[in-house]
């Protein structure tokens, strides 16, 4: 053994001697403490289930059978198994079958639409629109006093909602530009 290897439990020295054993030479040294702790809480709840299925049938001390019916139901119910090499093998072939779409995209690395960019504006102000300062309320006499057959002023041609704000929207990346001192 190496030459730190007389101060440490024989606990330790099992794991590390496991741990070669697979052709792992280079681990962490907290590598053998997961293990261990690992270890001792499978061995806890191994052992508590057989108690329990010992107390169950009504015997004094925990047996064989107990341990191993307690090991058969955590790998039951803790593990899953993975399916059949042939069942993976056919869920491939049927999988395969189906064929990749075309890729629509040009040269280079496509990307997604802007919207969903991180370059795309990402914030919103609402300028509110401010008010004529006429009244707002004209008088049928007003209405009928304007000349039908008289261009309106250009103003009057556009008719937008008044209380509905302006949007403007900002990336966030964008350089100002700068002022310069005179």
């Amino acid at each position: 053994m190496a030459d730190g290897d007389e101060d440490i439990p024989r606990d330790a020295k099992i794991v590390k001697t496991l741990l070669k054993s697979m052709g792992v030479d280079e681990y962490e040294p907290r590598v053998v403490h997961q293990f261990l702790e690992l270890w001792y809480r499978y061995i806890v709840d191994v052992l508590t289930d057989a108690q329990v299925y010992s107390e169950h049938a009504g015997k004094a001390a925990i047996d064989c059978d107990d341990v191993k019916l307690a090991i058969q139901s955590k790998v039951n119910f803790s593990f899953s198994q993975p399916p059949p090499r042939e069942v993976l093998l056919e869920l491939a072939r049927n999988r395969n079958k189906i064929p990749l779409p075309r890729s629509i995209a040009g040269p280079g690395i496509p990307l997604p639409p802007e919207q969903d960019t991180l370059i795309s504006p990402n914030y919103q102000l609402a300028i509110p629109r401010k008010r004529p300062a006429q009244p707002v309320e004209e008088t049928e006499e007003d209405e009928e006093s304007v000349d039908p057959n008289s261009n309106p002023p250009q103003e009057q041609k556009t008719e937008l909602p008044q209380d509905a704000p302006q949007r403007v929207s900002f990336p966030l990346g964008a350089k100002r530009p700068r002022q310069s001192s005179q």
